[in-house]
């Protein structure tokens, strides 16, 4: 009897302390903090904002679903290798906020007619699926976008107020 109340009560307790790991975050950056510069590094899972050539914060990252290799054409679940801009902020997303990334590039959507497919687009930074901020840190367990970077809410966050629109964004492999 004793022992089917123990395990569940580890399990409450392993879970709270999961979760809490999960929403810990970090100092935030000053107020007025403002970063000229944006680089995702596919293969290390990171994104880093930079202000004048000199690394502001790093954030770890969850990929499109198929992270290996260039976005090629839409639905390929592919995050885009390039350079672009962070365009516009977008408040009113499926996910706790987005900065749209202006993939695809004339050079991408030119690579796209001729293979006769959709480059597709609506490609950005944002945070985790509205409701679930709760998931935090756990969400980099995989790659999960359809093609987008993604972060926790806090991340976002920050994310939100430090790069502004016309910020140059560098998606490396």
């Amino acid at each position: 009897m004793k022992r089917r109340l123990i395990i569940p009560g580890l399990s409450i307790v392993l879970a709270a302390a999961v979760l809490g790991w999960a929403n810990q975050s970090e100092a935030p950056l000053a107020q007025h903090a403002q970063a000229d510069l944006v680089v995702v590094e596919k293969s290390k899972r990171e994104l880093i904002v930079y202000r004048k050539g000199k690394p502001l914060r790093s954030y770890r990252i969850a990929l499109g679903r198929v992270p290996l290799g260039p976005k090629r054409r839409e639905g390929d679940g592919k995050t885009p290798e390039g350079q672009y801009l962070i365009d516009y902020h977008k408040p009113d997303s499926a996910y706790f906020r987005a900065l749209h990334i202006s993939y695809p590039s004339p050079a991408d959507v030119q690579a796209a007619r001729k293979a006769s497919v959709s480059p597709g687009g609506a490609v950005m930074i944002h945070g985790l699926p509205n409701g679930l901020g709760w998931v935090g840190k756990l969400h980099r367990l995989f790659d999960w976008t359809l093609g987008c970077v993604a972060v926790t809410n806090p991340e976002m966050e920050e994310l939100w107020r430090v790069v502004p629109d016309g910020t140059r964004i560098v998606l490396n492999p």
